[in-house]
């Protein structure tokens, strides 16, 4: 059952687990992309938050 993005926080701050849909629903709607747009952008650069968020040119809010 996924819990709303308001009261969700990821297990783990500094690394996306794109393989939890709370996980990858929290950080999509962080970077105000889809899921599939995050999934790839972990493929490509790794699970590091600020890795991703400077391939995504954006800030985690």
């Amino acid at each position: 059952m996924s819990l709303s993005q308001d009261s969700f926080k990821p297990r783990f701050a500094q690394h996306i687990d794109i393989h939890c849909p709370d996980d990858r629903a929290y950080w999509a709607g962080q970077f105000g992309v889809t899921g599939e747009e995050l999934r790839m952008a972990v493929k490509m650069v790794g699970s590091r938050v600020s890795t991703v968020a400077a391939h995504l040119g954006r800030q985690a809010a």
